[in-house]
Protein backbone atom coordinates (compact mmCIF):
# COMPACT_ATOMS: atom_id res chain seq x y z
CA UNK A 1 0.00 0.00 0.00
CA UNK A 2 1.17 3.76 -0.54
CA UNK A 3 2.14 5.94 1.90
CA UNK A 4 3.01 9.28 2.11
CA UNK A 5 6.89 9.96 2.64
CA UNK A 6 7.53 10.13 6.50
CA UNK A 7 9.83 8.95 9.04
CA UNK A 8 9.44 5.58 10.51
CA UNK A 9 6.36 5.13 12.06
CA UNK A 10 6.29 3.66 15.60
CA UNK A 11 5.99 0.16 15.84
CA UNK A 12 2.58 -1.36 17.44
CA UNK A 13 0.60 1.89 16.99
CA UNK A 14 -0.60 1.04 13.24
CA UNK A 15 0.22 -1.18 10.49
CA UNK A 16 0.36 -0.92 6.21
CA UNK A 17 -2.58 -2.37 4.72
CA UNK A 18 -2.59 -4.29 1.67
CA UNK A 19 -5.30 -4.08 -1.10
CA UNK A 20 -5.60 -1.17 -3.62
CA UNK A 21 -7.68 1.81 -2.43
CA UNK A 22 -9.96 3.96 -3.48
CA UNK A 23 -9.32 7.48 -4.63
CA UNK A 24 -9.98 9.99 -1.67
CA UNK A 25 -11.56 12.16 -3.78
CA UNK A 26 -14.04 14.64 -2.00
CA UNK A 27 -17.47 15.24 -3.33
CA UNK A 28 -19.79 18.51 -4.01
CA UNK A 29 -22.11 18.56 -1.33
CA UNK A 30 -25.66 18.83 -1.95
CA UNK A 31 -25.69 21.98 -0.58
CA UNK A 32 -23.41 24.45 0.52
CA UNK A 33 -20.83 23.45 3.15
CA UNK A 34 -20.48 25.70 6.52
CA UNK A 35 -17.35 28.06 5.76
CA UNK A 36 -15.16 26.52 8.13
CA UNK A 37 -15.28 22.94 6.21
CA UNK A 38 -15.35 24.90 2.96
CA UNK A 39 -12.02 26.49 4.34
CA UNK A 40 -10.51 23.48 5.70
CA UNK A 41 -10.73 21.95 2.03
CA UNK A 42 -8.19 24.35 0.61
CA UNK A 43 -5.79 24.06 3.16
CA UNK A 44 -2.39 21.86 2.60
CA UNK A 45 -2.60 19.52 5.49
CA UNK A 46 -0.43 20.17 8.18
CA UNK A 47 2.58 18.72 9.39
CA UNK A 48 1.11 17.12 12.65
CA UNK A 49 -1.44 15.55 10.29
CA UNK A 50 1.26 14.00 8.00
CA UNK A 51 4.78 13.20 10.49
CA UNK A 52 3.09 9.86 10.70
CA UNK A 53 3.11 8.85 7.34
CA UNK A 54 -0.55 8.08 7.67
CA UNK A 55 -1.60 6.07 4.69
CA UNK A 56 -4.28 6.45 2.05
CA UNK A 57 -6.94 4.43 2.69
CA UNK A 58 -10.42 4.12 1.10
CA UNK A 59 -13.70 1.87 0.62
CA UNK A 60 -11.70 -1.11 0.10
CA UNK A 61 -10.03 -1.26 3.54
CA UNK A 62 -13.78 -0.76 4.76
CA UNK A 63 -15.22 -3.94 3.01
CA UNK A 64 -12.50 -5.69 3.77
CA UNK A 65 -13.19 -5.05 7.37
CA UNK A 66 -16.42 -6.09 7.05
CA UNK A 67 -15.40 -9.36 5.34
CA UNK A 68 -13.06 -9.51 8.31
CA UNK A 69 -15.43 -9.16 11.37
CA UNK A 70 -18.69 -10.60 9.57
CA UNK A 71 -18.58 -13.51 12.17
CA UNK A 72 -18.05 -11.49 15.24
CA UNK A 73 -20.20 -8.51 15.48
CA UNK A 74 -24.03 -7.65 14.45
CA UNK A 75 -25.51 -6.38 11.58
CA UNK A 76 -27.69 -3.77 13.33
CA UNK A 77 -30.86 -3.21 11.68
CA UNK A 78 -32.54 0.51 10.63
CA UNK A 79 -35.31 1.33 12.83
CA UNK A 80 -37.87 4.16 12.30
CA UNK A 81 -37.24 7.39 13.97
CA UNK A 82 -39.54 8.54 17.39
CA UNK A 83 -42.13 10.76 16.33
CA UNK A 84 -42.30 13.84 18.09
CA UNK A 85 -42.72 17.72 18.02
CA UNK A 86 -39.09 18.29 18.67
CA UNK A 87 -38.62 16.66 15.20
CA UNK A 88 -40.74 18.63 13.06
CA UNK A 89 -39.67 17.88 9.54
CA UNK A 90 -36.52 15.72 9.93
CA UNK A 91 -38.68 12.74 12.05
CA UNK A 92 -40.69 12.11 8.48
CA UNK A 93 -37.62 10.91 6.89
CA UNK A 94 -35.35 9.62 9.78
CA UNK A 95 -33.99 6.44 10.64
CA UNK A 96 -31.79 5.31 13.67
CA UNK A 97 -29.22 3.29 13.04
CA UNK A 98 -29.32 0.90 16.45
CA UNK A 99 -25.51 0.22 17.42
CA UNK A 100 -27.12 0.17 20.86
CA UNK A 101 -27.82 -3.32 19.76
CA UNK A 102 -24.51 -4.38 18.79
CA UNK A 103 -23.19 -7.22 21.10
CA UNK A 104 -20.82 -5.03 23.00
CA UNK A 105 -23.53 -2.64 23.85
CA UNK A 106 -21.72 0.12 21.04
CA UNK A 107 -20.17 0.59 17.63
CA UNK A 108 -16.63 -0.15 19.29
CA UNK A 109 -16.81 -3.58 18.54
CA UNK A 110 -16.38 -3.02 15.22
CA UNK A 111 -13.12 -1.26 15.12
CA UNK A 112 -11.66 -3.06 17.81
CA UNK A 113 -12.35 -6.80 15.86
CA UNK A 114 -10.62 -5.46 12.52
CA UNK A 115 -7.74 -4.72 14.43
CA UNK A 116 -7.96 -7.74 16.48
CA UNK A 117 -8.42 -10.28 14.37
CA UNK A 118 -5.86 -8.47 11.61
CA UNK A 119 -2.73 -8.31 13.89
CA UNK A 120 -3.27 -11.39 15.75
CA UNK A 121 -2.49 -9.46 18.72
CA UNK A 122 -2.35 -11.85 21.83
CA UNK A 123 -1.37 -8.75 24.37
CA UNK A 124 -3.31 -5.73 23.66
CA UNK A 125 -3.42 -2.55 25.44
CA UNK A 126 -5.65 0.49 24.86
CA UNK A 127 -6.82 3.81 26.34
CA UNK A 128 -10.65 3.79 26.47
CA UNK A 129 -13.77 5.86 27.65
CA UNK A 130 -15.13 2.85 28.54
CA UNK A 131 -16.99 1.30 25.43
CA UNK A 132 -13.92 0.20 22.98
CA UNK A 133 -12.31 -1.65 26.60
CA UNK A 134 -15.82 -3.14 26.76
CA UNK A 135 -15.49 -4.03 23.27
CA UNK A 136 -11.67 -5.37 23.47
CA UNK A 137 -12.56 -7.17 26.75
CA UNK A 138 -15.54 -9.27 25.18
CA UNK A 139 -13.17 -10.38 22.13
CA UNK A 140 -9.58 -11.19 24.09
CA UNK A 141 -11.76 -14.04 25.94
CA UNK A 142 -12.73 -16.72 23.26
CA UNK A 143 -9.63 -15.44 21.49
CA UNK A 144 -7.44 -16.46 24.73
CA UNK A 145 -5.67 -12.72 24.18
CA UNK A 146 -4.97 -10.30 27.54
CA UNK A 147 -6.28 -7.12 27.64
CA UNK A 148 -4.93 -4.08 29.51
CA UNK A 149 -7.44 -1.01 29.83
CA UNK A 150 -5.96 2.47 31.23
CA UNK A 151 -8.99 4.93 31.96
CA UNK A 152 -9.24 8.49 32.68
CA UNK A 153 -10.26 9.68 35.92
CA UNK A 154 -13.86 10.23 34.77
CA UNK A 155 -14.61 6.99 33.68
CA UNK A 156 -18.14 5.65 34.35
CA UNK A 157 -17.56 2.93 37.29
CA UNK A 158 -19.92 0.33 35.29
CA UNK A 159 -18.35 0.17 32.70
CA UNK A 160 -15.29 -0.55 33.79
CA UNK A 161 -17.06 -3.03 36.37
CA UNK A 162 -17.67 -4.90 32.90
CA UNK A 163 -14.51 -4.82 31.48
CA UNK A 164 -13.45 -6.17 34.55
CA UNK A 165 -16.19 -9.08 34.74
CA UNK A 166 -15.16 -10.12 31.35
CA UNK A 167 -11.44 -10.66 32.23
CA UNK A 168 -9.98 -7.15 30.97
CA UNK A 169 -7.31 -5.55 33.23
CA UNK A 170 -7.51 -1.94 34.07
CA UNK A 171 -5.76 0.92 35.40
CA UNK A 172 -6.60 4.40 36.40
CA UNK A 173 -5.00 7.55 35.35
CA UNK A 174 -5.83 11.35 36.79
CA UNK A 175 -5.99 13.76 34.15
CA UNK A 176 -7.93 13.69 31.08
CA UNK A 177 -8.13 11.39 27.56
CA UNK A 178 -4.51 12.80 25.98
CA UNK A 179 -2.77 11.31 29.51
CA UNK A 180 -4.94 8.52 29.16
CA UNK A 181 -3.65 7.73 25.85
CA UNK A 182 -0.27 8.45 26.76
CA UNK A 183 -0.59 5.93 29.54
CA UNK A 184 -1.60 3.55 27.44
CA UNK A 185 1.01 4.57 24.75
CA UNK A 186 4.28 3.85 27.86
CA UNK A 187 2.57 0.47 28.77
CA UNK A 188 2.30 -1.08 25.24
CA UNK A 189 6.10 -0.23 25.01
CA UNK A 190 7.30 -1.24 28.21
CA UNK A 191 4.87 -4.76 27.84
CA UNK A 192 5.63 -5.10 24.13
CA UNK A 193 1.73 -5.67 23.82
CA UNK A 194 0.06 -4.51 21.01
CA UNK A 195 -1.28 -0.83 21.73
CA UNK A 196 -4.79 -0.66 19.37
CA UNK A 197 -6.09 2.91 19.78
CA UNK A 198 -10.25 3.67 20.57
CA UNK A 199 -10.15 5.66 17.37
CA UNK A 200 -6.59 6.83 15.90
CA UNK A 201 -5.74 3.42 14.30
CA UNK A 202 -6.07 2.37 10.60
CA UNK A 203 -7.85 -0.91 11.00
CA UNK A 204 -10.10 0.55 13.76
CA UNK A 205 -11.31 3.63 11.56
CA UNK A 206 -11.72 0.69 9.02
CA UNK A 207 -13.84 -1.25 10.89
CA UNK A 208 -16.13 1.34 12.26
CA UNK A 209 -16.84 2.25 8.60
CA UNK A 210 -18.81 -0.88 7.98
CA UNK A 211 -21.38 0.93 9.53
CA UNK A 212 -21.32 3.28 6.55
CA UNK A 213 -21.66 0.51 4.59
CA UNK A 214 -24.35 -1.18 6.38
CA UNK A 215 -26.75 2.16 6.11
CA UNK A 216 -25.74 2.81 2.46
CA UNK A 217 -26.49 -0.87 1.31
CA UNK A 218 -29.97 -1.24 3.59
CA UNK A 219 -30.76 2.72 2.29
CA UNK A 220 -29.21 4.08 -0.68
CA UNK A 221 -31.60 6.46 -1.18
CA UNK A 222 -30.10 7.97 2.87
CA UNK A 223 -29.40 12.16 2.37
CA UNK A 224 -27.87 12.48 4.99
CA UNK A 225 -26.00 10.91 7.76
CA UNK A 226 -25.96 12.43 11.21
CA UNK A 227 -22.75 10.90 13.31
CA UNK A 228 -21.50 11.41 16.76
CA UNK A 229 -18.11 12.45 17.10
CA UNK A 230 -15.49 11.83 19.63
CA UNK A 231 -12.07 10.41 18.53
CA UNK A 232 -13.43 10.61 14.72
CA UNK A 233 -13.03 6.73 14.36
CA UNK A 234 -16.53 6.26 13.48
CA UNK A 235 -17.27 10.11 11.79
CA UNK A 236 -14.27 8.84 9.89
CA UNK A 237 -14.86 5.58 8.85
CA UNK A 238 -18.50 6.53 7.92
CA UNK A 239 -16.54 9.03 5.43
CA UNK A 240 -14.51 6.44 3.85
CA UNK A 241 -17.82 4.30 3.15
CA UNK A 242 -19.70 7.36 1.41
CA UNK A 243 -16.75 8.10 -1.12
CA UNK A 244 -18.40 7.91 -4.16
CA UNK A 245 -21.87 8.13 -3.02
CA UNK A 246 -23.94 11.51 -3.09
CA UNK A 247 -24.87 11.43 0.59
CA UNK A 248 -24.63 13.99 3.15
CA UNK A 249 -22.14 13.35 6.26
CA UNK A 250 -22.44 15.50 9.62
CA UNK A 251 -20.31 14.97 12.48
CA UNK A 252 -22.32 15.81 15.40
CA UNK A 253 -20.08 16.95 18.65
CA UNK A 254 -20.89 17.71 22.15
CA UNK A 255 -20.79 21.74 22.49
CA UNK A 256 -18.05 21.38 25.46
CA UNK A 257 -15.59 19.74 23.31
CA UNK A 258 -15.48 20.54 19.90
CA UNK A 259 -12.06 19.59 18.84
CA UNK A 260 -13.26 18.56 15.09
CA UNK A 261 -14.75 22.40 14.51
CA UNK A 262 -12.00 23.62 15.93
CA UNK A 263 -9.42 21.89 14.18
CA UNK A 264 -10.97 22.38 10.91
CA UNK A 265 -11.21 25.96 11.83
CA UNK A 266 -7.75 26.36 12.75
CA UNK A 267 -6.72 24.75 9.50
CA UNK A 268 -4.71 22.01 11.69
CA UNK A 269 -5.40 19.21 14.41
CA UNK A 270 -5.74 21.26 18.12
CA UNK A 271 -5.83 20.28 20.92
CA UNK A 272 -8.50 21.51 24.19
CA UNK A 273 -7.77 21.21 27.70
CA UNK A 274 -10.54 18.56 28.83
CA UNK A 275 -13.76 19.09 28.80
CA UNK A 276 -16.72 17.82 30.58
CA UNK A 277 -19.95 16.70 29.15
CA UNK A 278 -23.06 14.16 29.79
CA UNK A 279 -21.82 12.08 26.73
CA UNK A 280 -18.57 10.49 28.84
CA UNK A 281 -17.21 8.71 25.62
CA UNK A 282 -16.96 11.73 23.40
CA UNK A 283 -14.34 13.72 25.54
CA UNK A 284 -11.62 13.51 23.31
CA UNK A 285 -9.18 16.34 23.37
CA UNK A 286 -7.91 16.36 20.02
CA UNK A 287 -8.65 15.06 16.40
CA UNK A 288 -6.09 11.87 15.56
CA UNK A 289 -3.51 11.65 12.84
CA UNK A 290 -5.75 8.66 10.89
CA UNK A 291 -8.91 10.43 11.12
CA UNK A 292 -8.30 13.57 11.22
CA UNK A 293 -7.39 14.23 7.19
CA UNK A 294 -10.33 11.78 5.87
CA UNK A 295 -13.06 13.88 8.01
CA UNK A 296 -11.16 17.25 6.52
CA UNK A 297 -11.85 15.79 3.10
CA UNK A 298 -15.14 14.38 3.06
CA UNK A 299 -17.22 15.77 5.79
CA UNK A 300 -19.90 17.93 4.62
CA UNK A 301 -20.54 19.87 8.03
CA UNK A 302 -19.84 19.65 12.25
CA UNK A 303 -22.47 20.49 14.60
CA UNK A 304 -22.33 21.33 18.14
CA UNK A 305 -24.85 20.11 20.42
CA UNK A 306 -25.54 21.26 24.27
CA UNK A 307 -25.84 18.14 27.21
CA UNK A 308 -29.25 19.43 27.30
CA UNK A 309 -29.82 18.75 23.83
CA UNK A 310 -28.07 15.65 24.20
CA UNK A 311 -30.72 14.41 26.98
CA UNK A 312 -33.22 15.51 25.44
CA UNK A 313 -32.98 13.28 22.71
CA UNK A 314 -31.93 10.34 24.92
CA UNK A 315 -35.53 11.01 26.48
CA UNK A 316 -36.96 10.17 23.24
CA UNK A 317 -35.14 7.60 22.37
CA UNK A 318 -36.29 5.67 25.71
CA UNK A 319 -39.91 6.96 24.74
CA UNK A 320 -39.30 5.01 21.51
CA UNK A 321 -38.20 1.62 23.38
CA UNK A 322 -34.31 2.16 22.72
CA UNK A 323 -31.55 1.75 25.65
CA UNK A 324 -29.30 4.68 24.38
CA UNK A 325 -26.85 6.10 26.79
CA UNK A 326 -25.66 10.17 26.26
CA UNK A 327 -22.96 9.52 23.86
CA UNK A 328 -25.62 7.72 21.95
CA UNK A 329 -27.92 10.00 21.49
CA UNK A 330 -25.91 12.80 20.36
CA UNK A 331 -26.53 12.21 16.68
CA UNK A 332 -30.13 12.35 17.10
CA UNK A 333 -29.22 15.68 18.81
CA UNK A 334 -27.99 17.01 15.87
CA UNK A 335 -30.67 15.86 13.31
CA UNK A 336 -33.10 17.43 15.81
CA UNK A 337 -31.09 20.83 15.69
CA UNK A 338 -30.24 20.85 11.78
CA UNK A 339 -34.08 19.52 11.21
CA UNK A 340 -33.37 19.67 7.02
CA UNK A 341 -36.87 18.82 5.77
CA UNK A 342 -38.40 15.17 4.95
CA UNK A 343 -35.55 13.82 3.33
CA UNK A 344 -34.35 10.43 4.04
CA UNK A 345 -31.58 10.50 6.99
CA UNK A 346 -30.40 8.22 9.43
CA UNK A 347 -29.21 9.13 12.82
CA UNK A 348 -26.36 6.51 14.21
CA UNK A 349 -27.49 5.50 17.80
CA UNK A 350 -23.93 4.33 18.52
CA UNK A 351 -24.42 2.96 22.35
CA UNK A 352 -27.02 1.33 24.72
CA UNK A 353 -24.20 0.68 27.79
CA UNK A 354 -26.64 2.81 30.51
CA UNK A 355 -26.22 2.14 33.75
CA UNK A 356 -29.13 -0.99 33.95
CA UNK A 357 -27.43 -2.42 30.66
CA UNK A 358 -24.01 -2.54 32.00
CA UNK A 359 -25.01 -3.81 35.44
CA UNK A 360 -27.13 -6.73 33.79
CA UNK A 361 -23.69 -7.18 31.80
CA UNK A 362 -21.50 -7.19 34.85
CA UNK A 363 -23.45 -10.02 36.36
CA UNK A 364 -23.96 -11.71 33.26
CA UNK A 365 -20.07 -11.81 32.69
CA UNK A 366 -17.72 -14.82 33.50
CA UNK A 367 -14.55 -13.44 35.02
CA UNK A 368 -11.80 -15.75 33.21
CA UNK A 369 -8.48 -13.70 34.46
CA UNK A 370 -7.46 -12.08 37.30
CA UNK A 371 -7.80 -8.87 37.30
CA UNK A 372 -5.15 -5.87 37.92
CA UNK A 373 -6.23 -2.56 39.07
CA UNK A 374 -3.90 0.64 39.39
Amino acid sequence: MTTAPSAPRTPRTSIALPGPRAPMTPRTPASPASSVIAAARTTTASPSATARGVPVLGLADVEAAAARIAGHVRRTPLLAGPAAPELRRTGRGLLLKAENLQYSGSFKLRGAANAVLALGARRIVTGSSGNHGIALARLAAPLGAEVTVVLAGGAHPAKIAVIKALGGRTVRVPGGVAERDARARELAEETGAVLVPSSDHELVVAGQGTVGLEILAEAPDTETVYVPTGGGGLLAGVCLAAYGHPVRVVGVEPAGTPRYARSLAAGHPVRLAPGDSVADGLRGQQPGAVPYPIIRDRVDDLVTVSDAQILAAAALLRRRGFEAEPSGAVALAGAIRADRGSGRSVAVVSGGNTKTALMAAAASAAPSRTHCTT
